[in-house]
């Protein structure tokens, strides 16, 4: 009987093991397609890749199963690529000028080497070089700002590559200034709000959070970059035009250069994810768009304009769907 009662209670913590694993086994399986994750990198939270990106990480985490998104403030451009090339996030904003100088792994301007692992997923909109200085300063032009204090961006980041660009096609570096300061887009407005600063130059969509925060608390001056001086440093530069009224106290239109930006992803991420985040930006738009103005200029027909990255395969499988590519 004992011998039998032995069998009997083996069997049943066999059937127990069993069913134990089976149900581990379970567990495991939907964990690993719920530990799918998507981390978006965007930029300074006063900038316009940050709401975007927020924007992105809730359609994302809705609509694509099983996945956990999450947003991340970075100092965008540079420091998204070579995240992204560290695998240490699946899609970031950056600069059409900063993923080109990445690609070619440019280490003047930040990058450790050729970010080979790199995929395109979208053209999105235009970044517009900013420069604002307080009407006190007096800056009202390039030239003017030789003696004044300016704030370039983050050191290496993509706004400062872009301030590089101005200076020099303009004939100016930054021996010419007074001050040089390396901060982000808030901690330069309150700066210039508490009179340590005369200007910025940021590099963002038009109608930045930074730059209307600092127009309704004083007067400012948006300084012109001449069409002559963006033709001079070619693409993926072009010349535009910051119409007026896009900040208080701007009564006409202002000539700048524009950048195009670009999603950027990586290697790593699956086909299938890929393709979902292609098509869900595009299926998105008016939900990005009331994030933040900027997403207004998306244009699917123009996603593909300038890619300085080799497409991803998940993206170039939307694409061709949509009829936007063979």
């Amino acid at each position: 009987m004992a011998l039998g009662g032995t069998i009997v209670k083996s069997s049943k913590i066999n059937l127990v093991l069993a069913a134990t694993l089976a149900v581990s086994a379970t567990f495991a399986s939907t964990g690993a397609r719920a530990q799918e994750f998507i981390n978006v990198l965007t930029g300074g939270t006063s900038g316009v890749y940050y709401p975007l990106g927020v924007a992105l990480s809730e359609i994302y985490g809705e609509k694509i199963e099983g996945v956990r998104t999450q947003v991340q403030a970075t100092k965008a451009s540079v420091e998204n690529l070579n995240l992204l090339q560290a695998g240490r996030g699946e899609i970031g904003f950056a600069l059409g000028d900063s993923v080109q100088m990445g690609w070619e792994g440019n280490t003047e301007a930040g990058f450790p080497g050729k970010l080979d692992k790199l995929r395109g997923i979208a053209a999105i909109y235009p970044n517009y070089i900013q420069i604002v200085a307080s009407q006190e300063s007096g800056v009202k032009s390039l030239a003017d700002l030789k003696g004044k204090s300016l704030s370039v961006g983050a050191p290496k980041s993509g706004t400062e590559l872009n301030a590089r660009a101005i200076f020099e096609a303009a004939g100016m570096s930054y021996e010419d200034l007074g001050k040089t300061e390396y901060l982000p887009f808030a901690e330069s407005v309150e700066l210039i709000k508490n009179r340590q600063l005369d200007a910025t130059l940021q590099s963002a969509g038009l109608g930045v959070a930074s730059i209307r925060d600092l127009a309704t608390s004083l007067p400012i001056n948006v300084v012109a970059v001449p069409a002559a001086d963006v033709e001079k440093i070619g693409a993926p530069y072009m010349a535009v035009t910051i119409p007026a009224g896009t900040y208080d106290g701007q009564t006409e239109d202002v000539p700048t250069a524009a950048v195009g930006n670009f999603l950027i992803t990586h290697e790593g991420v699956s086909e299938e994810t890929a393709y979902q985040m292609t098509k869900l930006l595009f299926e998105n738009l008016d939900r990005l768009a009331a994030s933040h103005a900027a997403a207004k200029a998306i244009d699917p027909k123009k996603a593909l304009d300038g890619m300085p990255v080799p497409l991803h395969p998940g993206a170039e499988r939307y694409y061709k769907e949509a009829g936007l590519m063979q």
